[in-house]
């Protein structure tokens, strides 16, 4: 079997997208220059379960793109809980926000437009989980800023750590492929976590904070 099939297996054993998932699948797909970028249905799935095993109050979302995986994220929280979502691209935030007004968790979740090395110390929240999903060069700042404000047992999930396969080779080319074989190598290193790699996609990072 190979990884194709595996796919469409997954895909078609998985439980199937709402409406306004497959909706923001399909017009990301049509309109948007990176529909790569999409976390997608099993992905999204996987965002879903994970958010709904944990039944956070407080999730921080770093790389919204058109607003996929927080809707997915948000189905976990519990009732008043908070998704703080920041995008740096104001045309993608205004396409997200759209797709978050006809969402059930519109009153549950906060767009932030802008840089997220600026915006994060102003949310001043204490985080059960955090997503990382933005421009790879940033994925070390990123978690350096977040993790003391990760709550003990809280958990970050950081996306596409094999970057198309780039960062598992021995010399990594371009900017993004190296800034996440580093990434990865200094989450390996660290004894302050747990970590897992999930082979899903573009590689998961699962790490819980001891």
């Amino acid at each position: 079997m190979d990884f194709e099939q595996l796919n469409q297996f997954a895909d078609a054993y998985s439980t199937a997208e709402d409406a306004l998932l497959a909706e923001i699948n399909e017009f990301t797909q049509k309109n948007h220059a990176e529909p790569h970028m999409l976390s997608g249905h099993v992905q999204g799935q996987l965002l879903k379960m994970i958010s709904r095993m944990i039944q956070p109050e407080r999730i921080l979302e770093i790389g919204t793109f058109t607003g996929y995986s927080a809707i997915c994220l948000a189905a976990g929280l519990q009732p008043g809980g908070i998704l703080h979502t920041i995008e740096f691209r104001e045309p993608t935030a205004a396409i997200a926000r759209d797709f978050f007004e006809k969402s059930i968790y519109r009153n549950n979740i906060r767009l932030h437009t802008g840089n997220a090395l600026e915006i994060i110390p102003q949310l001043e929240e204490n985080w059960d989980l955090v997503f990382i999903d933005a421009d790879k060069p940033g994925y070390i700042n990123y978690f350096e800023l977040v993790f003391p404000r990760v709550k003990k047992n809280g958990f970050i999930l950081a996306d596409n750590i094999f970057f198309h396969g780039e960062a598992l080779k021995e010399n990594a080319k371009g900017k993004s492929a190296k800034a996440i074989k580093e990434f990865n190598q200094f989450i390996n290193q660290r004894t302050d976590i747990e970590k897992v790699v999930l082979t899903i996609r573009d590689g998961l990072y699962l790490i819980r904070k001891t």
